[in-house]
């Protein structure tokens, strides 16, 4: 297994790791790792492996292994690969890594301000958006921009819980998303609270207090269906 540094460390932005192994893709899987695995909407790090020697090897993005037990880093191209048991030192892309906690964060935020049945979403470096089923239209991109900045700039602590497979069963309104499913399979649930707003289960990584996040804008509402619609919020210029 890897273990995954991020989960309970999202601000660490480097460590040191050992080579278990290479895939025949040139895939490295690693005992350790800060970087996060693309999931939830939410894209793979990316960053540099420095090898024993000082030689660095560009990571383009990182992605679970078909049980989850194991993170693979994928080099961005052909290089010299380390070796199985090779010390590495891993170096992460923080700027982009922060800007993704950011909006991830944010679109908890607007989760809350839009408490609709969450069907998808995705997370850039700068923009993102979730995809509400609300069955008829209306909304205001003023008005959503002003209550996720309202809520930022009362700067509201976010943290986080585990709680059992069988209390997240127990209760299944803390779901939002009907589109992804929290990760399962470990006995546990990673629950990410923003205090006094918004309780939900994610394994993403996260700001540790709104006030983190920045100005936002809601620069689109797109009409998807019937009842599907989607809501783009993005960094304020």
């Amino acid at each position: 297994m890897t273990r995954m540094l991020f989960v309970d460390q999202p601000y660490l932005q480097d460590c040191m790791a050992e080579v278990i192994e290479v895939n025949d893709r040139g895939g490295i899987i690693l005992d350790q790792t800060v970087f996060y695995a693309t999931g939830g909407g939410q894209p793979g790090d990316s960053g540099v492996m420095v090898l024993a020697s000082g030689e660095e090897i560009p990571i383009a993005t990182t992605v679970y292994g078909p049980d989850r037990a194991q993170i693979i880093h994928v080099p961005a191209n052909p290089a010299p690969l380390p070796l199985a048991g090779e010390r590495v030192r891993l170096k992460l892309d923080w700027a982009r890594r922060h800007a993704h906690m950011r909006i991830h964060t944010g679109l908890h935020l607007l989760s809350a301000v839009l408490d609709y049945p969450v069907t998808g979403g995705s997370i850039g470096a700068g923009k993102g958006r979730l995809d509400f089923d609300i069955p008829e239209a209306g909304l205001d991109k003023e008005e959503i921009a002003a209550k996720l900045n309202e809520l930022i700039a009362a700067d509201l602590p976010v943290s986080f819980r585990w709680i059992s497979d069988e209390e997240l069963d127990a209760q299944p309104e803390l779901v939002k998303t009907m589109s992804v499913k929290p990760p399962r399979g470990a006995g546990r649930v990673r629950l990410v609270s923003i205090e006094g707003c918004d309780l939900q289960p994610c394994g993403g990584t996260h700001v540790a207090k709104t006030g983190e996040i920045g100005r936002l804008a809601v620069p689109k509402i797109e009409k998807k269906g019937g009842k599907n619609r989607r809501v783009r919020i993005a960094f304020a210029q």
